[in-house]
């Protein structure tokens, strides 16, 4: 039998939300497109500082991380990983597109492309949308993505819940440019 013993907190060698704030991060920043759930919202924050991406955008009805839900389930996380409020999903796409960054809106639509096909250029920069829990991500928001991005399923159920399906992409994303992280 092999022995395992759990780690303490303080043996993780955490780095703080001042040292987190200066490091440098992966080019990759999510976009939740009126996402209702605040327990959500917070386990993105959590998520995104786990892979330490640039920013997180939060838009339309999206809870901020003032609200006490948020705040909750992110445990502290809202404070490190970079953050802005922007009323139309739209306006921040179409900013991002300018700066250089691929769109990728995580929905089941017409000629998606499959999360594990997915190729990234380590020189890349990726925005990834991620939308509302019942009505998913906006067909406008669709139609400005470079390509939409799908993740197989087999059950009996057409989804996943939002905070796993954040979990599951960055994964498949950063693995990459976890090399680019020094």
């Amino acid at each position: 039998m092999t022995n395992f013993r759990k780690l303490q907190n303080e043996e993780l060698n955490r780095i703080s939300t001042e040292a987190f704030k200066k490091a440098p991060k992966l080019p990759v920043v999510i976009l939740l497109d009126h996402v209702r759930s605040q327990n959500n919202v917070g386990s993105v924050f959590r998520t995104s500082d786990a892979f330490r991406i640039e920013k997180i955008y939060l838009c339309g009805i999206t809870s901020t991380p003032e609200n006490r839900e948020v705040h909750k389930t992110a445990l502290g996380a809202e404070d490190a990983v970079a953050w802005e409020y922007v009323k139309e999903t739209r306006d921040i796409v179409d900013r991002l597109k300018a700066e250089g960054y691929r769109i990728f809106s995580v929905e089941q639509a017409e000629n998606t492309l499959s999360l594990e096909d997915l190729a990234i250029d380590l020189d890349g920069k990726y925005a990834l949308v991620f939308g509302n829990e019942v009505k998913g991500v906006q067909q406008d928001i669709i139609d400005r993505s470079h390509a939409c991005v799908e993740i197989p399923q087999f059950g009996t159920k057409h989804s996943f819940n939002i905070s796993v399906t954040v979990g599951m992409v960055l994964w498949q994303i950063v693995r990459p440019l976890l090399s680019t992280l020094k």
